[in-house]
């Protein structure tokens, strides 16, 4: 049976968040006069385009301005698009002004030249959670049309990015063609710039991406360059096929270590050939496998240590070749290596050259994968900062499907309050991964909180630690620039429950201004403690603060 809640659009395929749901959006509208939203630091390498769009909420149309803008930048006063080139390194603080029939307001923005982008998390839309293979030219337009229509774009969302699905073949020069789904990528990529927004792309550092699309193993440089010339902002790189060459470098590595090298060589060589057979005799398949214990056998002669050191080489390898073609063109591109945590990668992302790093595998949209990831982040905090964050994966609130089909997300609405909660506490990027032109009021309020979105955005960035777990009930904490906190009070239990947020738990002592983000209402001044009913599966997000004499 369905059921109607102001606000939330219910399907019957959902039964959990027909029977809890809650009555109300909780995302308040904002006010006619302006607000200046979005990050508020922004990192360029110098010599490379500057593109960054203020923005803003309010009755249009919205002027703005800046005081103190730096030689090379001009700010487009209609858009608030900020475009031009810094030559030299070092900081400036802007400040940025926003201006309506309402009233006006002001806000700091510092600019930040130098080896670092990427220096909040990044904010967009990527299509494979929707489209998956369905993906084609004009979904990923009316992405970009529904990010400016929706008003998304007033809150700080940037990205449209293609997900796998959108390679061609290489010309007769190596370079990377786009398929018919897409006529004209230059094309594509001017358009989405056209509306203040950046563009990003997909690939693999193997031979096939994982759709067995053209990826660009042997042609890094040549990728890098032609994503440059199509102006990409944003490459995510996912391991797929580039296992059957990890297999090789690792047999490789492994024979070179071992007095038997030879001995390993050959079996390696013979195990490669048996396993390609297509209808192996029995006599082949004991073979195989004999072959593969005597490969076992051996491999188990090389010291623990120098196996670890080669395995974790040749997971980085890639990753890092890739960041080398990048640094070589004259454009920054967020790289966000797609692994799955492989090798605990969030030890050495950063050094390896990565923006951020998926620490899981695939979400998708039940409560079982969305808490069994995000809540088992704990511990990743110390890895996270401005420049390199850890990637959770993408959302799964709106409508979703992974191809031609989609769905209304099977979260209940108080699972999708816990997860645009969780993301930005962990400083996670932020990647809606529904069908864009059909948002809804519900899933608009969602990502439209500009409180909730500053928790994400923070300059500080500082990513969430888990503080306290009594069963069920878990608070996490995000230290803030202004000194502040911001808690999530979590029930992850199958009943209401009173969670708990501790002033000993979360180093604080006396008494506290506390804020509820979602509502955006000032609860009061608490001492010792916080606690708050929480619905199953659900969240109060606050930000806790020295109290206001």
């Amino acid at each position: 049976m369905l059921m109607t809640v102001p606000g939330v659009c219910l399907h019957a395929e959902n039964p959990a968040a027909a029977t809890n749901a809650p009555t109300a959006i909780l995302t308040p509208e904002p006010p006619a006069f302006p607000r200046i939203t979005g990050a508020s630091v922004f990192g360029v390498r110098p010599g490379n385009p500057f593109l960054f769009t203020v923005s803003a909420t309010g009755a249009r149309p919205i002027t703005f301005s800046a005081d103190h803008l730096p030689p090379g930048l001009t700010l487009n006063p209609q858009t608030g698009s900020i475009t031009g080139v810094l030559g030299t390194k070092g900081e400036t603080t802007v400040t940025l002004h926003a201006k309506n029939a309402a009233g006006k307001t002001a806000r700091k923005f510092r600019i930040v030249v130098g080896d670092t982008i990427a220096l909040t998390p990044p904010l967009g839309w990527n299509s494979w959670n929707c489209f998956a293979n369905a993906v084609d030219d004009a979904k990923v337009r009316a992405a970009a049309d529904a990010m400016v229509s929706s008003g998304l774009i007033n809150h700080g969302w940037t990205y449209i990015n293609i997900d796998d699905c959108w390679e061609g073949d290489r010309d007769s020069n190596g370079v990377i063609q786009s398929n018919q789904k897409f006529p004209n990528m230059k094309a594509l990529s001017d358009y989405i710039h056209s509306k203040g927004l950046k563009f990003g792309i997909y690939s693999s550092p193997g031979p096939r991406t994982c759709a067995g699309f053209t990826a660009s193993y042997q042609h890094e440089d040549q990728d890098a360059r032609r994503y440059a010339d199509w102006g990409v902002d944003y490459v995510k790189y996912d391991w797929c096929s580039y296992d059957g060459v990890a297999r090789d470098r690792t047999a490789t590595r492994y024979t070179d270590a071992i007095a038997e090298g030879s001995h390993l060589a050959a079996l390696n060589r013979e195990e490669e050939k048996l396993s390609s057979c297509a209808n192996p005799t029995a006599e082949e398949k004991n073979r195989l496998t004999q072959v593969r214990q005597e490969i076992s056998t051996l491999a188990a002669k090389i010291s623990p240590d120098e196996k670890a050191r080669i395995d974790l080489e040749i997971l980085q390898e890639p990753y890092a070749r890739f960041r080398s073609s990048l640094d070589k063109v004259p454009r920054d591109i967020v790289f966000s290596f797609c692994q799955y945590g492989m090798g605990d990668v969030w030890k050495w992302g950063q050094k390896t050259g990565g923006n951020s790093w998926r620490t899981t595998g695939d979400i998708t949209d039940s409560w079982e994968s969305l808490s069994g990831i995000g809540f088992n982040q704990a511990g990743h905090e110390v890895y996270a900062g401005p420049g390199h964050w850890n990637d959770p994966d993408m959302l799964i609130v709106g409508k979703v499907g992974w191809g031609p089909q989609l769905h209304p997300t099977r979260l209940t609405p108080d699972e999708q309050y816990t997860h645009i909660s969780l993301w930005s506490l962990l400083s996670a990027p932020l990647l809606i991964g529904c069908d864009m032109s059909q948002l809804d009021d519900f899933t608009k309020g969602l990502l439209s909180n500009d409180e909730v979105l500053a928790v994400s955005q923070d300059p500080l960035g500082k990513q969430a630690s888990r503080v306290s777990v009594r069963g069920d009930l878990q608070v996490w904490a995000k230290d803030l620039q202004d000194g502040s906190k911001a808690v999530g009070l979590f029930n992850l239990g199958g009943g209401k429950a009173t969670v708990t947020a501790d002033w000993k738990d979360l180093g604080l002592n006396g008494d506290r201004d506390v804020r509820d983000l979602w509502r955006q209402k000032d609860l009061g001044s608490f001492n010792d403690k916080y606690e708050a009913s929480v619905p199953s599966h659900g969240v109060v997000l606050v930000k806790i603060s020295p109290e206001t004499k």
